[in-house]
Formats: structure tokens, sequence, C-alpha cells
């Protein structure tokens, strides 16, 4: 997992930085453990805080230079009961954890990341204590995600995440946003000056755009294949994927074949209804795999596909999958959404209308019929990938934004050493801007 930067190397040594991340444990968390990664090239030591999993052990551990601190995730929640309870063990055992980390010294920056939008209570005791500089790393929008959910009592969980994200903001010094419409949304509802907002985008390094496939057939005996990576969620729009390749099977006469790469909470229901809708025989379901076998399997595929719903969640986010895709040089389809269309531009068509198998699989088949077409739109996403969405490009925007961080808490500490400065109302105005986050 490649994340080093070549600039602002030393820029950030002697500087004590931890990361608190509670959705996934590192390295597996490819985003944050190239932040981790690239901080530590700058000269940084990094101490990552995080759940365990069943290929990533409890304890304490130093892997390409980071600290990992991995504590015991609770059991995966069912329920709203559930999530609840799952979340309230996770930050207890994430706070003591975090303690006995920064019991060794001090840090200078935590970076908090979400979902959820609730590590700043483990965080700002660091701030309260020992001025750390907060930085809220935004992966989602949690009102949206709601939304796009579909939970009971929309009204309250909504709610529930305005507040939680308001908090967030109201303690974060510097948000990082994953995109455009992102920081927007920072600075409207968190109410951040453009300066305290950088983007950071969410890419895998330079060197998968060189990836050649290792010629193992993924194809199972059938003359496409379609390749799927990311979290099967309700939100996610497998159903319609699922249905498409129904389409392209039953009514197209496709010899096609379905690899879906990556699990989650709605995995059961998706293997049930390939059943229902006699393709089980045409749907691989792979599971979580390592990076290699995953770019095997997707470098093998005629067409790529994100059949993320459009809902305002997808539409303001950017995902992941669709860089990996660009980065392997492969023809994209999904559904047209705002920062989807921006990431792949030329290297995807885009279903004409929202929502419907149909017209998904008929943007599949015209991808399919037209190899100049694919080819074309391939080559267009990997130079775009390497020239703007690679890792190395993100990794100088995070490393920069961090030196500035680091060097003006330096001075602010170095001021306040000889009694000169950091007066009162300084002190006075963070509470003061923080209030007014709250209440925006």
């Amino acid at each position: 997992m490649e994340a080093e930067t070549d600039g602002a190397v030393g820029s950030l040594r002697g500087r004590r930085i931890a990361i608190l991340v509670q959705n996934l444990p590192v390295p597996f968390d490819r985003r944050v453990w190239q932040e981790a990664t690239s901080l530590v090239a700058a000269g940084a030591d990094v101490t990552v805080v995080c759940p365990s999993d069943e290929r990533h052990p409890v304890g304490e551990f130093v892997i390409d230079g980071v600290g990992v601190h991995r504590y015991e995730a609770p059991r995966e929640a069912k329920g709203i009961l559930g999530y609840v309870s799952e979340y309230v063990v996770s930050l207890g055992r994430m706070a003591r954890t975090f303690e006995v980390a920064r019991g060794v010294a001090p840090f200078d920056i935590v970076h908090f990341c979400n979902p959820p939008d609730l590590l700043y209570l483990v965080a700002k005791r660091a701030k309260r204590e020992d001025g750390s500089v907060l930085v809220f790393d935004q992966h989602d929008i949690g009102p949206e995600l709601v939304q796009a959910k579909r939970m009971p009592l929309p009204w309250l969980f909504v709610g529930v995440a305005r507040l939680c994200e308001q908090r967030s903001y109201a303690w974060a010094d510097q948000v990082i946003a994953t995109n455009e419409s992102y920081r927007d949304i920072a600075m409207r509802r968190g109410r951040f000056p453009g300066s305290d907002v950088t983007v950071v985008r969410s890419g895998p390094s330079r060197s998968w755009a060189s990836y050649r496939s290792t010629g193992e057939d993924w194809h199972r005996g059938r003359r496409y294949l379609l390749g799927y990576v990311g979290v099967m969620g309700r939100q996610e729009g497998i159903e319609y994927l699922i249905d498409a390749v129904k389409v392209l099977v039953a009514e197209r006469h496709l010899d096609v074949h379905l690899a879906l790469i990556g699990s989650g909470p709605d995995r059961e229901r998706l293997e049930a209804l390939t059943r229902t809708r006699g393709i089980a025989d045409r749907v691989e379901f792979h599971g979580r795999v390592p990076d290699d076998l995953m770019k095997s399997i997707l470098a093998d595929a005629d067409v790529c596909v994100n059949p993320d719903e459009v809902n305002t969640m997808n539409d303001l986010s950017t995902m992941n999958k669709i860089i990996e895709y660009m980065a392997l040089g492969r023809p994209i389809v999904q559904f047209d959404v705002r920062e989807g269309r921006f990431s792949a531009k030329d290297s995807s068509l885009y279903a004409t209308r929202d929502n419907d198998a149909r017209s998904f699989a008929h943007a599949v088949e015209q991808v399919l019929d037209d190899p100049v077409l694919a080819q074309r739109m391939g080559e267009a996403g990997r130079v775009r990938f390497e020239e703007q969405l690679c890792w190395e490009i993100q990794a100088e925007r995070l490393t920069s934004t961090y030196g500035r961080l680091a060097a003006e808490r330096a001075a602010a500490t170095a001021a306040a050493a000889v009694g000169e400065a950091v007066p009162r109302h300084w002190i006075d105005l963070e509470a003061s801007e923080m209030n007014r986050r709250a209440e925006a």
C-alpha cells in the first residue's frame, strides 16, 4: 500500500499525530493508511487507534513505521438499540486505548475520522488538556447517510446526525474533505472559512496505473465479465445491478458473469435475490479480498460498474471504486450522480434514467458492443487518474496542510513559553467560535 510523497519529507519531524478511526482497522482502511504512511514519510510520529477484526488482531504494533493500537471491536449491531450499544462500547474502548497512547507524550495533532460523527468525544480531551489541534476527516455526510439508509423514525435520527455533525465541526480546527461538495458543506454547515477546509481525495497510488493482468481468467466460462467492488448495503444500489444482469441475460441474450467484491449488511439478502431472479450461476460473491486479488479480478473485467442509487448522499459523495476502476484502465457504467461524473468524466457511460435497472443494462450493453469505445473510455480514465486523482497528488495537499498546522501550533507554544502570546482573549475567541459553529 504505497502512500509516500516526494515532497515535504521531514517537514513534520518531531510532531506526534494520532489518527482515530472506528469504521475499519488499518491497514485495511486504505484511505486512513495512506494518510498515516504519508505523514510518516513527512517525518511525523504517527499513531492510529482503530478496531480489530478477524484478520487484524487486538494489540499494539508498528507497521511501516506507523504505531497501530487496535482495541477489540464490539459485535456488529442489528437494529436501533444494537447500533447505540455498539457505538457506546466502541467509543469507550477507543477512549481507553487512546489514553494509553496519549500517556506516552501529548499529541500535537489529533485526526479523527467519521463515520460515526462521534469521535470528537474521544479527541476533545487532548485539545482541552494538551492544546492538541483537532482535524476532522469527513469521509461521509451523516444526515444524508441516515436518509439514504431509510431508517425508521427518520426525523429523529436525521436530527441526531445533524447534532453530531455540528459538534464535530465545533471541536475541529481544520476539516479534511474528500471532494468539493463536502468542502462546501463544511463551509456552509460548519461555518469554516475556505482556508480551514482542505480537499484530500481518496484514491490508490499511481503505481496502480501500471498494473497488468496476471492472466487469470475470472469470466468463469462466460463471454463478458462485469466487475464491482464496494460495500453491500441498501444505498449501494446492487439490487439494480442484479436486475440489470437479469435483463442482459434473459432479454438481451448476452453471456454475462458478474463478480462482486466486498461485503456488508445486505449481502445475504442480495445472495437470495440472485436465486430469486434465477441468475445465481451468473453472480459470484467474492467477499473481502486482498488488493492483489481485487486488482486481478477488476483488471479482467470488460466493464466495471457503480450502481449507487441516485440520492442526495451518493450525489455528493466520491466513491473510491470509481477511482480504482480508472486506475486500472477499465470502462465504467454508473447512474448519473454529480461527484461520480466529476471523477469519471469520459471514462464512464451514464444510465439515462435514475435508479432504473433496464437503463443501466442498456448502458452496459453499449460498452460491451463497442470495443473501440471501451478502450477509449479506459484510456481516458487512466490518464485522468495519473494526472489528477492519484494518491501522490492528494498526499501533497495533506502534508502541506499538516505542515501549516504544526507550524502554527509550534509558534503558539513557543510564544506561550516566554509568556508573550496566547492572550486570554484568544482563548475566549476560540471558545466563542466553537459555540457559534455548534449553534449554526
